[in-house]
């Protein structure tokens, strides 16, 4: 009799255990991981209770909560009278009764809803008077003027323009098209909230990809060369007069393969272009050429120190660029131009455009201005500027600044002159898939000689021109127009 009371209170013991382990790694382990699961539904539910703080663009609320008769009692609402909803809604993302949150919403969620622990003291006030606490407000680094620019420069074609203050890192604008309304996906009708949902997930053209920091990145094109130029200056045998082999085509080695300009004819000086030349002209087979005598080790470790392959939180998650590896002869030449495997987000390309603007230094790019308290609007938190990286010297950084400054003043880039303001730029028109119109790329920072701005610019498909697309008069235009919303306030 006692060997099986024994038994019983053994393995009542042992049931017992695992049951008070299991609540207590539910309860204490796992909590945190399970309340921020954007698929919690729950915590959404109880968040929207809440007074969600707002999220500012130079002072104006893009994204904010108002009272409302329902259970719900908050109704969170996207843009403002002179802030179109759909120009930041890659920005702000959605806060959705049945499909979580996104963008902004999400990557500073804790902030938004009062959860942060920088808000304890603000909990433990609302504690003892018995109101609900106000979550904070997140004030982004977007200047609208830039952010419009780019809005309206992009138009209806599909793509994604940046632009960086190259001395802080502060990310100016960051728009991405299509754009979509995130209000429709606020709605606390469930049926209605889900079906916005699914039709942003069907929509044409994929609008709910944040093209300037995701989706399917972008071959960059000739935008490229600039890291290909700064590899070969890095390495200490090659200096902007530097001659190279341009002729109208390139034999590739191990292929009957070969490389022609976008022009007819040899690049400059009969085929024998500087360096200097050869970026201004965009001269593909000098470049091709310089990219195998280089080496892939030489051209990866560069991308590298530029950022590509990193993993990056703005706090907005960014999709690493790439360059790909074990390549032979012919890929390499390919590569060296961006194209074959070569990707990149428009972030990338204006980190990079930015880092030879600040002088060689590429500082951590960010999107968050500062952290406000919601009732106060004393600041919680404030975002300080950051090196990333020292991609190049501080004299490569001068050199290839005086290159691209040529790109606009004899080159390809001229659609880029603003009057006495000198800038410095790159083009790029990227093929992409057989029989597809190519993508159109703009790099550029201003004034070249103290900069305010760097910019990256894409547009898919030649956008309205097709066919006919060329970097400098697709995605040129719209480059200029976001530096000078910048340089001529």
């Amino acid at each position: 009799m006692k060997k099986p009371l024994t038994h019983i209170a053994v393995v009542g013991f042992v049931m017992f255990a695992l049951l008070f382990g299991s609540t207590s790694w539910v309860q204490y382990v796992t909590a945190d991981s399970l309340n921020n699961n954007p698929l919690n539904n729950r915590r959404i539910l109880d968040q929207l209770a809440r007074d969600r703080g707002p999220i500012l663009v130079d002072g104006t609320p893009i994204a904010y909560s108002e009272p409302v008769d329902d259970k719900y009692k908050y109704q969170r609402k996207y843009g403002s009278d002179n802030l179109d909803p759909r120009a930041y809604a890659s920005l702000t993302g959605y806060y959705s009764v049945v499909s979580g949150a996104s963008g902004m919403e999400r990557a500073s969620g804790d902030y938004l809803s009062g959860d942060s622990d920088a808000l304890f003291y603000d909990k433990v006030g609302s504690f003892f008077t018995g109101e609900q606490p106000r979550g904070a407000a997140v004030e982004l680094t977007i200047d609208p003027k830039v952010q419009q620019a780019a809005w309206d420069g992009l138009g209806n074609q599909n793509g994604a323009a940046v632009a960086l203050d190259p001395k802080t890192g502060k990310i100016l604008a960051m728009a991405s098209t299509p754009g979509w309304d995130p209000n429709a996906l606020a709605s606390h009708d469930a049926t209605e909230a889900s079906q916005a949902y699914k039709n942003l997930e069907a929509a044409d053209g994929k609008p709910a990809y944040n093209r300037a920091i995701g989706g399917n990145l972008y071959p960059p094109g000739s935008t490229f060369k600039v890291l290909v130029a700064a590899a070969a200056l890095e390495s200490g045998d090659y200096e902007p007069d530097s001659q190279l082999n341009g002729p109208a085509t390139l034999d590739l080695p191990q292929t009957t393969a070969t490389i022609g300009n976008s022009h007819p004819g040899a690049c400059r000086n009969g085929g024998k272009p500087t360096l200097a030349d050869s970026l201004a002209e965009s001269c593909n087979t000098s470049f091709a050429s310089l990219g195998m005598d280089l080496g892939e080790d030489a051209i990866a470790k560069q991308a590298e120190k530029f950022g590509f392959g990193e993993d990056l939180e703005i706090p907005l998650n960014v999709t690493p660029s790439s360059f790909p590896s074990d390549l032979n002869p012919p890929q390499l030449a390919q590569s060296s131009l961006g194209q074959y495997e070569v990707r990149s987000t428009p972030l990338q390309m204006a980190m990079m455009t930015a880092g030879i603007a600040n002088g060689g230094k590429m500082m951590k790019p960010q999107l968050v201005d500062r952290v406000l308290n919601a009732n106060t609007l004393e600041p919680i938190s404030e975002t300080r500027s950051s090196q990333m990286s020292r991609p190049v010297s501080g004299d490569t950084a001068d050199k290839l600044t005086d290159m691209m400054t040529g790109v606009v003043e004899n080159g390809t880039a001229s659609v880029a002159k603003m009057g006495d303001t000198k800038v410095a730029a790159k083009t790029g028109t990227a093929q992409h898939a057989t029989g597809a119109a190519p993508h159109a790329w703009f790099i550029s920072f201003a004034p070249a000689d103290d900069p305010q701005v760097a910019v990256a610019v894409v547009v898919e498909n030649g956008g309205n021109a097709g066919n006919e697309a060329y970097g400098a008069t697709v995605a040129g235009p719209i480059a200029k127009n976001m530096m000078e919303a910048v340089v001529e306030k």
